[in-house]
């Protein structure tokens, strides 16, 4: 697959998350997907990436989170995101919700094997979105 195919995909991937469609997730991924979260805390499946992102997103009902830079080369699509939501949702690290703005930027770095999502690692301060909710 071409560079731009693989970043065409990884697009559509965020643009399902960011309307909150879980579902399409699964013609995206891989059979074989694996989300890391942190280095090596690995949630396998489709299931697993929906189970650990959704609670998150969760806590942040409306969420924004547009797509500012994206790079690839070979396999590998790097993606940078600016998230904007407030905390009036379901408690975030088990802080109930405070009603705080936040805005945080992330850094995806996703693999793609046979037209698909096969790996996405996340890179995220939490210890920034916590300052931020003022619980740090």
């Amino acid at each position: 697959m071409s560079v731009e195919t693989n970043k065409e995909l990884v697009r559509r991937f965020y643009e399902a998350i960011q309307e909150e469609n879980y579902e399409a997730l699964n013609k995206f991924c891989h059979k074989d997907f694996v989300f890391y979260p942190q280095i090596d805390t690995p949630f396998p499946g489709v299931e697993g990436l929906i189970e650990s992102e959704k609670k998150n997103f969760d806590a942040f009902p409306g969420f924004k989170m547009p797509i500012k830079a994206m790079v690839a080369e070979d396999d590998q699509v790097a993606v940078y995101f600016v998230f904007e939501g407030t905390h009036t949702g379901i408690p975030f690290a088990g802080i109930p919700a405070t009603g705080k703005d936040v805005k945080f930027s992330l850094m995806m770095l996703l693999r793609i094997q046979d037209g698909k999502i096969i790996e996405k690692r996340s890179h995220v301060d939490v210890h920034d979105i916590l300052k931020q909710i003022g619980c740090a």
